[in-house]
């Protein structure tokens, strides 16, 4: 979403975006710092990671550090796939079916299994397969845009693609979902009560509960480290203004953390120190043709009953889009998505982490 290249939200396309704006803390211009100068504060050795697909993101480690698990385009194919890779290899090897949309994978607990959700039982597939290729044909590279496919059910299978097994079985979108701490409970995404909300589940699908129940889309849900807390983004307060919240897993306190509707923020994902979160954000004050995401982190400080964020610093610096940040089981290593390709393609990039 998701979570995927997912800007999770109908219609932001942050791959196409190019334009560097003053950020919304009141940094201006001329006192930004260049993009070596910037980012060497929190990040080092950054390199690209993903190579040999025309566009590849949303990332995870697997609990080990050894491995990525990721979405991909197939070549000559115009939908998303879900492909494992050896952290230091370049080889990636698919997992999903092969056809349909696929988006939001991530590794269970123990590092066997792989969580991911798939419309590939769409019964017009076809069908949109032939609309995908048409359109890329007349009009060259196709724009990122989030499809909430009606069809889109949760699965999961063994680290060879083999053992597919369904979880979700509802109408509407199931997707965006990730793993408690503890591996028991599946946080997702589900748009089965009319539009997308956050619900909890056990790691073999039953007993599924709502956990938010607001008009306007919730997703891309991650559990805390203690598994107390959910962080997500929604835009129930304007259409498209994406804002960081967190939300206790019992349903009953909820705080939001990003409130600006002049930006859009997603992507939200704890540190596994659970001091830190990071985020994507961009400033939409002039309108999405000038808004260029970056990412952003935010310490805070929580218990059982409480939640609370701080001052918000920024990561990266460059022109191209920086989204989708995830952090490594040791902490030490930022993983995400960005077009700052050679050839502005979107692909996986990692650095070392710096944070004192």
């Amino acid at each position: 979403m998701s979570r995927y290249f997912q800007v999770s939200l109908k219609t932001l396309n942050a791959f196409t975006v190019v334009s560097i704006l003053a950020i919304a803390n009141g940094i201006g211009l001329a006192d930004e710092p260049d993009v070596a100068e910037g980012e060497a504060r929190h990040l080092s050795n950054i390199r690209q990671v993903t190579f040999g697909l025309p566009r590849a993101g949303e990332g995870y480690f697997s609990p080990d550090g050894t491995y990525i698990v990721y979405q991909a385009y197939p070549v000559g194919y115009p939908f998303y796939q879900i492909y494992v890779q050896p952290l230091d290899e370049r080889v990636p090897r698919r997992i999903s079916p092969g056809r349909g949309r696929t988006t939001c994978a991530y590794f269970t607990r123990d590092g066997e299994r792989i969580l991911f959700a798939s419309a590939h039982t769409h019964p017009d597939l076809d069908v949109e397969e032939k609309k995908a290729h048409d359109l890329a044909a007349a009009g060259g590279r196709r724009r990122y845009e989030w499809d909430f496919d009606p069809y889109m059910e949760i699965y999961v299978a063994n680290f060879d693609g083999t053992g597919l097994t369904q979880l979700t079985d509802s109408p509407g979108y199931d997707a965006e979902g990730s793993y408690s701490f503890d591996g028991e409970q599946i946080v997702f995404t589900s748009s089965r009560d009319g539009d997308p909300d956050l619900y909890i589940m056990d790691a073999d699908g039953q007993n599924v509960r709502q956990l938010t129940d607001v008009d306007g889309y919730d997703g891309g849900p991650f559990f805390s480290p203690d598994d107390n807390w959910v962080i997500f983004r929604s835009d129930r307060e304007e259409e498209h203004m994406l804002q960081v919240y967190a939300i206790s897993v019992d349903g009953k306190t909820e705080v939001q953390l990003t409130d600006d509707l002049n930006t859009v923020n997603w992507a939200p994902y704890f540190h596994p120190s659970g001091k830190l979160i990071i985020w994507a954000r961009a400033d939409y004050s002039r309108g999405p043709q000038f808004a260029n995401f970056d990412l952003y982190a935010m310490e805070i400080d929580y218990d059982d009953e409480n939640f609370t964020g701080g001052e918000m610093t920024r990561i990266t610096y460059h022109e191209k889009a920086d989204v989708l940040p995830v952090f490594s089981p040791d902490g030490t290593k930022l993983m995400w998505t960005s077009s700052r390709t050679e050839d502005e393609s979107s692909q996986l990039w990692i650095a070392d982490w710096n944070w004192e």
